[in-house]
């Protein structure tokens, strides 16, 4: 059985590494849909995405689609597995306090108990390391539901040198893997 595999881009240099995950998963025949937030389409576009998976990019809430139940519903139940790489501090604070003022965040909202939803973080060190941040991602921890990969250490995109690079595409799609087992 073919299985259907969401990916949720949001805004940050390490969006290009997306590109990377989706054609492991093509390459597997799994079957992907991508839903990107508005600042994650200023890094890669979404054409780039629509060509990787061989299926629509959906980008805007309010879109008009022929779907019978609402866009959101019928994505998040759609879905076998989610995940978001990479996650920004913005998405992820969205998620921990239930805000859903974009599609990525309501359909992540809508996702049934069951789906698994796997989180990549990719941030500047000090956005990971911020308190708030932490809890956020404590406060997901605490939920079982959402598998939380750790950024990873080393050289970031603003020059510095620390933990907030987004795990790489091979260790992510492991991840979806497994959570499919």
């Amino acid at each position: 059985m073919k299985k259907n595999i969401l990916v949720g881009v949001c805004g940050g240099i390490a969006s290009y590494k997306t590109c990377e995950l989706i054609r492991l998963l093509v390459k597997d025949a799994f079957n992907v849909k991508v839903v990107m937030t508005e600042s994650a389409t200023r890094f890669v576009s979404p054409l780039v995405f629509q060509t990787l998976c061989d299926n629509p990019v959906y980008l805007d809430m309010f879109a008009l689609f022929k779907e019978d139940r609402p866009q959101h519903i019928d994505i998040a139940q759609w879905a076998s597995c989610a995940v978001i790489a990479p996650l920004s501090a913005n998405t992820l604070s969205k998620i921990a306090s239930g805000i859903c003022d974009n599609l990525l965040t309501t359909v992540i909202c809508a996702l049934p108990g069951n789906t698994k939803l796997i989180l990549a973080p990719a941030m500047n060190n000090c956005m990971w390391e911020n308190p708030l941040i932490q809890k956020n991602i404590q406060t997901l921890k605490n939920l079982k539901k959402y598998i939380i990969m750790p950024a990873e250490k080393g050289e970031l995109a603003c020059g510095t040198y620390g933990q907030g690079r987004m795990p790489s595409p091979e260790d992510i799609y492991s991840k979806i893997k497994s959570a499919l087992r």
